[in-house]
């Protein structure tokens, strides 16, 4: 009788295992596999380089503004700089290109190299604050052909600089060690925290 009921209660278990117990993620694919997931980064898996992208740039402004005709970085520039090479500083297996845009006032010629000047002295400036220059690439400018607005006239919004991420670092393994897990589902990770509107004095009077 014995034997009979721990082969039932072994049946009961296994059955339960086939149910989905309650706080557990609905898609599997990425919780829980690290190896898995490790693999297809370095293998430069491309959802993960488009889940880095999205995340950079909603973390941190990923254009610039320039003055007319001009590849100098004002002082607004170099904060959102700052921003980006704080952030580029945590991943370093994750490259990333500056692209140069310019308004349409002037020769396609004379803004396409102006536009690449553009995307130089954003990348130069994020060399300056540590960032190696081989993860950096300046090496394509839009020039005039890709306006946010569209005129042809004198337009701030144009003539700027986008930062993007464009892939990964080849033969850096010893460096993946969940980054980018904290990237990506760091929404995941916030969700589960439950907002407070206590001052830091009235939390420890709680506490005591």
């Amino acid at each position: 009788m014995l034997k009979y009921t721990a082969i039932i209660g072994l049946s009961l278990i296994t059955s339960a295992c086939a149910y989905r117990e309650a706080g557990q993620p609905i898609d599997g694919a990425y919780f829980g596999s690290a190896n898995a997931n490790n693999t297809a980064v370095l293998s430069g898996d491309r959802s993960y380089q488009i889940q880095l992208a999205k995340r950079f740039a909603q973390d941190v402004p990923n254009t610039i503004n320039f003055d007319f005709d001009s590849a100098r970085l004002d002082g607004a520039a170099r904060l959102v700089l700052d921003q980006q090479a704080d952030w580029i500083k945590q991943f370093p297996e994750v490259r990333f290109r500056v692209y140069g845009h310019t308004d349409a006032v002037g020769s396609q010629r004379y803004n396409k190299a102006l536009g690449l000047r553009r995307a130089r002295a954003a990348v130069n400036y994020l060399v300056s604050h540590g960032i190696s220059r081989q993860r950096l690439e300046a090496v394509a400018s839009f020039g005039e052909t890709q306006p946010l607005v569209l005129t042809d006239q004198r337009e701030r919004r144009n003539r700027r600089t986008v930062t993007e991420v464009s892939g990964f670092v080849a033969a850096r393994v010893n460096e993946l060690d969940g980054k980018y897990a904290q990237i990506i589902y760091r929404d995941y990770v916030q969700s589960a925290v439950v907002p407070t509107t206590l001052t830091r004095e009235q939390f420890l009077q709680n506490a005591e």
